[in-house]
């Protein structure tokens, strides 16, 4: 697709529906699910088990190819959880599983095709009984985890450090850090004196970030019709 034919009145109706869809079919299954959430194709979320709690403006991203994976498993009905703080972003295919306990601080990013493990899910040597060994992992405020990652059991990557990309945390991370490898490993110190801009800064005026999206929404889309859009799926052309 090169551009949305939509017109503005259809995609405003898609965006009801996907936030319906929310509230009636993934909320419930949430042990608490904040305010001012934003879902891209939430019927490619799945959640499992309990408690599971998703903080204030979250943004989940979910694909049919790449769904969002929420899930705990235990061995014990005191254990397990996941948590998720405030101003988060959750990108296609991300997968959280929990027999222990998962913390995510406020305004992380979690990029396409991580995993986070608190658990091996088996034994080393008995290899018959599930769970295995398990440790709580924390990612703390503003920690930003790159495209296929994999978080392992009983880590914490402590607050705005970036995982670089493909790479698999087995140990402790520490502050304003950048880490890459397997397993990873500290490659580079960010500036502690310079100002972090974070996810709450982008959301300090709900309302009126809300209401500038909505005008791009309508610039963007304001020379569409119906029709037009209708001939692009039934007709599609190589200029569409």
């Amino acid at each position: 697709m090169k551009k949305d034919h939509r017109p503005y009145f259809v995609k405003k109706l898609y965006l009801d529906f996907q936030e319906f869809y929310v509230k009636h079919f993934l909320e419930p299954q949430f042990e608490s699910l904040g305010t001012g959430f934003t879902f891209i194709k939430p019927w490619n979320v799945e959640i499992f088990g309990s408690p599971i709690l998703l903080g204030d403006h979250a943004n989940v991203i979910a694909t049919s190819d790449k769904k969002i994976r929420l899930t705990i498993w235990s061995d014990s009905d005191e254990k397990g959880a996941i948590k998720i703080g405030n101003c988060c972003l959750l990108c296609p295919g991300v997968r959280i599983s929990s027999a222990e306990e998962i913390v995510v601080g406020d305004n992380c990013m979690i990029a396409n095709g991580t995993y986070i493990t608190d658990s091996d899910w088996h034994g080393i040597y008995n290899r018959v009984v599930p769970i295995g060994n398990t440790g709580k992992v924390t990612l703390e405020e503003n920690v930003w985890v790159g495209d296929s990652s994999i978080i392992c059991k009983g880590v914490t990557i402590s607050k705005n450090s970036i995982i670089g990309a493909g790479s698999v945390v087995v140990n402790d991370i520490p502050p304003n850090s950048i880490a890459v490898g397997n397993p990873a490993v500290v490659v580079k110190k960010l500036d502690e004196e310079k100002e972090f801009t974070t996810r709450s800064h982008w959301y300090a005026d709900p309302k009126a970030l809300s209401k500038e999206i909505d005008m791009i929404d309508r610039d963007m889309l304001k020379n569409n019709t119906l029709l037009e859009w209708i001939k692009t799926l039934i007709i599609p052309k190589k200029g569409n």
